[in-house]
């Protein structure tokens, strides 16, 4: 598509539709975290995404297949080791991740817990694996106290510090956490140290927004790099500069909330008239998947969903969209961690000839090939476009 000078990306962080091949290997045989969530509560509503042919890539209850979509669609599964946001979002940018980022089921070693307090100058508390949520709040009268460090980690592979506002600055909880960041090198190479500010009274806590993400540079060169080096504009809205380690993107929007990076898309449709715009959209993970809120997490879906018709609307001749996920986070299962699952692929945009079945997508890697080729950059060393499979032919 040789007309095509702006691409789009929006990752619905965790909206899986499906276990992949290697889903029993995860542990998470039965995770289907649209068609399982659709289920639970009924049925979704989703007309946008309806029309776009999200019904026709996996069996969701409220959602039908449309007799005539408005998308390419088709899944993508994952090739790289792991089910977590770093390696789902670099393979989608083409690298793909051999070996699985470490874990700590039974919390970080003490010998490393000791040195991070002490270059820290504060004590640490918790260090095991927890819901944030609910490790502040029972580690709160400690941590005003003492002025501990919160941490703790999870399934996934992140070292998270959390600290009130009123007790640790922010910016001296970024500066621990660029010192963690430091030391997790090697075998404790984790994908993320993840900064977890919140305010709030016992009772009533609040996670804010000056969440930061410090993740591991990508091991090799991306579709962003790419881009950034041939004078191509790539913004990244929400945590994508956190992901990348703030490599290959040229500007970074962050982001509140779901509602707040629909805003920033739309804006950035408004004013960014060539290049790439690469969007996370995190609440489905971050405020409901983990949380196994099945309710809080279909709000959200209808809640983006809401916000499209002003997305598209905005797209003509130069433009591609694509909508995907990164993994799945099933809000039904007893897990409360992400899932192995394969994601949505539907790409909409000038050209691109509506109802196009892309099938299943052997890896994620696929989509960066396929931008690149739009922008015409060097494609990455792994993944195949499907540029030409969805070109709208003459007459048709």
């Amino acid at each position: 598509m040789a007309g095509t000078t702006r691409v789009t990306v929006i990752v619905l962080d965790s909206v899986g539709v499906g276990g992949a091949p290697d889903v029993a290997d995860y542990g998470d045989a039965g995770s289907d975290t649209l068609g399982n969530l659709s289920r639970a509560i009924g049925g979704l509503r989703l007309p946008v995404l309806q029309s776009l042919g999200l019904g026709n890539l996996a069996q969701i209850e409220g959602v039908p297949p449309a007799a005539n979509p408005r998308a390419a669609w088709g899944r993508m599964t994952e090739r790289s080791a792991g089910k977590d946001t770093t390696a789902g979002h670099w393979e989608m940018m083409g690298i793909i991740s051999r070996t699985p980022f470490p874990v700590y089921p039974d919390g970080f070693p003490g010998s490393l817990i000791a040195e991070l307090a002490r270059r820290c100058g504060r004590p640490i508390i918790g260090n095991r694996p927890a819901s944030g949520t609910v490790i502040i709040e029972e580690l709160l009268a400690e941590h005003l106290h003492r002025g501990a460090l919160i941490v703790y980690t999870s399934a996934d592979s992140v070292l998270q510090i959390a600290a009130h506002e009123d007790v640790v600055p922010v910016a001296e909880l970024y500066r621990c956490c660029e010192i963690a960041r430091e030391m997790m090198v090697g075998e404790h190479a984790v994908s993320r140290v993840i900064a977890r500010p919140f305010v709030g009274e016992p009772g009533d806590l609040q996670r804010t927004d000056r969440r930061r993400d410090f993740s591991l540079p990508p091991p090799e060169q991306t579709v962003l790099d790419a881009l950034t080096e041939a004078g191509v504009n790539a913004c990244g809205i929400g945590k994508i500069g956190d992901i990348f380690a703030h490599r290959g993107v040229s500007e970074e929007v962050h982001t509140a909330s779901n509602a707040d990076g629909c805003e920033r898309i739309i804006e950035r449709l408004d004013t960014q008239s060539e290049g790439m715009i690469f969007a996370n959209l995190n609440d489905f993970d971050s405020k409901w998947g983990h949380r196994n809120n099945a309710e809080g997490y279909a709000a959200a879906l209808v809640e983006v969903d809401g916000y499209l018709p002003s997305m598209l609307d905005r797209l003509d001749e130069r433009d591609l969209l694509f909508i995907t996920a990164d993994h799945g986070c099933d809000p039904t299962t007893e897990s409360t961690d992400h899932s192995r699952e394969q994601v949505p692929l539907l790409v909409t945009g000038g050209g691109v000839h509506a109802g196009t079945e892309l099938g299943v997508r052997d890896s994620f890697a696929d989509l960066g090939a396929t931008v690149s080729e739009a922008l015409g950059v060097a494609p990455p060393a792994v993944g195949m476009s499907f540029l030409g499979e969805m070109i709208a032919r003459d007459g048709q």
